[in-house]
C-alpha cells in the first residue's frame, strides 16, 4: 500500500464535521479511507454526508462500511413498514428531514444504491475493520450480521481475533470523546452526535484528528488514545 490507511468513526449526519475533518486530513489518490458506518440518523444532514462520501470515492480509495443505522434505513426503504416507527425514533426522523421527505423509499436511488453497496467488513494484512463487533473464533466472512452491525462492546468485549489482526471498530459511542484502545482493538466512535468528536485515525502511524459537530478541530493531547 503506497498511501495512508485512514479510518473515520461514526458520522451520524454531521456533514459540517465531515467537511472539516476531510479538509484537515486531505485524502489523496493513493490513500485508503475506511468509514466505519452509521452515515445517517440523529444528526441534521444525512443527505449531505452521503453526497460527500460519493464525492470522496472519486478522489481516494474509499471503503464505506455499512452500519446498523444505514442497514435499518435500507430495510424500511425496501418495505419493512413494521420497522418504520422504531427507525423514526432511532434517529430516522432527522434523516427524513434532511431530505425533506416523509418516507425513506423516496430517497434518491443513488443514495440508496450507495448504502446497499457498502461492504460488511474490510481487511488488510495487519488490520480488519467492522462497524460494531466480531466473534473472535469466526472468520470475518462468517460473522453474524447481528454481531457485525449491532452488538455493543458494552455488552461483550471480544478478545483478539483468530487472524491476529488488529480490529478497528465504531458503533459503541465513547462518551469521554477519547478512542478506546485495547491494543488489539480500537473503537473510533467518539460520540460526535452526543457532544463529542468525529475522529479520523491514520492506522499505521496512529496520527489522530478530531472535530466537533460544528467542525471545530480539537487540539490532540498526548493521552487522547486511552488504554482500558
Amino acid at each position: 500500500m503506497n498511501g495512508r490507511l485512514i479510518a473515520i468513526g461514526d458520522i451520524h449526519g454531521y456533514s459540517k464535521a465531515l467537511i472539516k475533518l476531510l479538509e484537515i486530513v486531505a485524502p489523496q489518490q493513493h490513500d485508503v479511507v475506511v468509514t466505519l458506518g452509521d452515515y445517517c440518523d440523529r444528526g441534521p444532514d444525512t443527505r449531505g454526508v452521503i453526497d460527500l462520501l460519493i464525492q470522496l470515492s472519486s478522489t481516494c480509495n474509499l471503503v464505506p462500511l455499512i452500519g446498523n443505522h444505514d442497514q435499518m434505513l435500507l430495510e424500511v426503504a425496501w418495505g419493512a413498514e413494521e420497522l418504520l416507527a422504531e427507525w423514526l425514533d432511532f434517529g430516522g426522523a432527522a434523516t427524513l428531514a434532511s431530505y425533506g421527505l416523509k418516507h425513506p423509499a423516496a430517497i434518491s436511488k443513488d443514495h440508496l444504491n450507495f448504502l446497499q453497496a457498502c461492504p460488511h467488513f474490510f481487511e488488510t494484512e495487519r488490520h480488519f475493520f467492522v462497524h460494531a463487533n466480531y466473534l473472535e473464533d469466526w472468520p470475518l466472512n462468517l460473522q453474524p450480521p447481528e454481531v457485525l452491525f449491532w452488538e455493543s462492546l458494552k455488552i461483550r468485549t471480544p478478545g483478539p481475533h483468530q487472524s491476529g489482526k488488529i480490529a478497528i471498530l465504531g458503533h459503541t459511542a465513547q462518551a469521554s470523546g477519547e478512542i478506546l484502545d485495547l491494543r488489539y482493538l480500537k473503537c473510533l466512535d467518539t460520540c460526535c452526535y452526543g457532544g463529542g468528536w468525529l475522529t479520523a485515525m491514520e492506522v499505521y502511524s496512529g496520527e489522530i484528528w478530531q472535530v466537533d459537530a460544528s467542525g471545530c478541530p480539537r487540539k490532540i493531547r498526548p493521552h487522547l488514545v486511552k488504554d482500558s
